[in-house]
């Protein structure tokens, strides 16, 4: 009786090479989270996690950079250190002020992803129109302060137009630089060499 055996790839390189970005994507949020400091007139600290949020969706689109938040969601639940200010585990993503802006973060770059690809189909981001950019980034900032505000609402009983300053007008001017240097990042000639 003769066997034959035969090379059986298990993951296709486009899976695996889509699960490393993702996988890259979430460390840098997580890096991202080490920029942070206390903001004085909101609960919240201000980070970078928003531009990863951002780059995320633009870079590997709404399937991958929705997994790619998911994947840094998981990571910080099992305790790894990649919430704001280092801080990690199932505490911060069930009982902290910031649990709603995390929460919102996989949706967010999904948002971002299907705004600016126009689908599920990922386009070269140096073709894309800046309107396209920073209106898909702006939809992606509203999912995050509506889930923000909402987290606020529920964790420190805040009232909806206290929760709604605190948790986003304060921001504004924090997230219109961080669609900027999204933008920025995307239409560099570094993206493109790389």
């Amino acid at each position: 009786m003769a066997t034959s055996t035969e090379s059986v790839d298990l993951v296709g390189d486009e899976a695996a090479t889509n699960l490393a970005r993702a996988a890259l994507f979430a460390a840098l949020v997580g890096a991202f989270a080490y920029v942070s400091f206390p903001f004085p007139v909101s609960p919240a600290p201000v980070t970078l996690q928003v531009l990863g949020v951002f780059l995320a969706g633009v870079f590997l689109g709404p399937v991958w950079g929705g997994a790619a938040l998911v994947l840094y969601l998981m990571a910080g639940a099992l305790g790894a250190p990649v919430f704001s200010a280092g801080t990690g585990g199932i505490g911060v993503l069930l009982g902290s002020e910031t649990l709603g802006y995390l929460w919102s973060y996989p949706v967010a770059a999904a948002l971002v992803g299907v705004l600016v690809h126009g689908g599920t189909t990922l386009r070269d981001p140096k073709t894309i129109g800046v309107p396209r950019l920073v209106g898909a980034m702006a939809a992606g900032t509203v999912v995050i302060y509506a889930f923000g505000i909402v987290g606020m609402m529920l964790v420190l009983s805040l009232g909806p137009i206290e929760a709604f300053l605190v948790g986003a007008v304060a921001f504004l001017p924090a997230e219109a630089a961080k669609v900027a240097t999204a933008v920025g990042i995307v239409r560099s000639d570094a993206v493109s060499a790389a």
